[in-house]
């Protein structure tokens, strides 16, 4: 059984990550961490606290979920793992490369489990295309594109995403760090990146469009465009070989279109449980994690060059 602690429980972690901990076998929601203790009303038998120092100092809880914004994801992170939690974090790693490499770093010097929240490389139509780019079906994979488009966040997604001190960035951390670690995942670590941002509709703080251009071993290109000034909702994911291609459109659905042929390939109705059981097995049982921190720091390390040339550019 392991014991969970969720740090920030906003929209996103009262939908997804703790009903995911409610529900699985060998997990148990024994605390949260919150500002706003009325948000932990209904929660019963679930220990509330304000600060994280007290928590560490008196939780008897073994894991962290830090579903806090993406300032917080180091200094929390790496308290939590000083006092002996394995830590289970939001993406993207951190709000720099540098930081999100102390974070790793500190995971394997005390020998605590640091896993990071890209639960999209456990669909099961994403392990399906790795399998079917592995086996050649698609001949030599040369370019993968991914557009994520939507409007500006709204409320209900949290203030602090659209404030550059917290977020980060805009939809270059929010969305692109999802796409960007998908190629990751099926091509291995970049070995360049470039991009660039704008705001080409909203006045923010953050960017409200970013095009990054990523590359890999073996000559893949990688594109990814991902905007909050499209009233037009797109969520396309397409690889690209010299023999055929792989469809993922839309890449939250079920459908996979490869050769000439269609499959689909359903997620769980709740896409954080996946995510929660692959960390709750690795921890007892020491299966490898769906995406550890050492593997998810290469998407902080893309995104902190486009932040750069980006910088240099104003």
């Amino acid at each position: 059984m392991l014991r969970w602690m969720v740090i920030g429980i906003g929209d996103l972690a009262r939908k997804r990550a703790m009903p995911a901990i409610l529900r699985g076998p060998r997990s148990r929601l024994d605390a949260v961490l919150t500002r706003d203790p009325r948000k932990a009303e209904g929660y019963h038998g679930v220990r509330v606290y304000t600060s994280l120092d007290e928590a560490l100092d008196t939780g008897g809880f073994d894991a962290v979920y830090v579903a806090s914004p993406v300032a917080y994801h180091g200094p929390q992170t790496m308290a939590c793992l000083r006092a002996g939690r394995h830590v289970l974090c939001e993406k993207p790693v951190a709000r720099d490369f540098s930081e999100a490499q102390c974070m790793t770093a500190l995971a394997a010097e005390v020998r605590r489990h640091l896993g990071i929240a890209y639960y999209r490389r456990l669909f099961p139509k994403l392990t399906r295309a790795k399998r079917l780019i592995t086996e050649g079906v698609i001949g030599q994979p040369v370019l993968a594109e991914a557009n994520c488009h939507r409007w500006l966040p709204g409320s209900d997604r949290g203030g602090w995403l659209l404030e550059p001190a917290m977020a980060g960035g805009g939809p270059l951390y929010d969305t692109a760090s999802h796409r960007i670690d998908l190629f990751n995942f099926l091509f291995g670590r970049p070995t360049r990146a470039s991009g660039l941002l704008s705001n080409a509709v909203h006045r923010t703080g953050v960017e409200d469009s970013a095009t990054l251009l990523i590359g890999y071993p073996g000559g893949v290109h990688g594109i990814v465009d991902v905007r909050w000034n499209s009233r037009v909702p797109r969520d396309q994911f397409r690889v690209v070989g010299t023999e055929a291609d792989i469809d993922l459109d839309p890449l939250g659905g079920d459908l996979l279109r490869c050769a000439g042929r269609e499959e689909h390939w359903p997620s769980d109705a709740n896409v954080q449980y996946p995510l929660i059981e692959n960390f709750v097995e690795a921890v007892l049982t020491g299966v490898p994690l769906a995406c550890s921190g050492e593997e998810a720091i290469w998407t902080d390390w893309v995104t902190e060059r486009v932040m750069r040339q980006a910088r240099s550019r104003q």
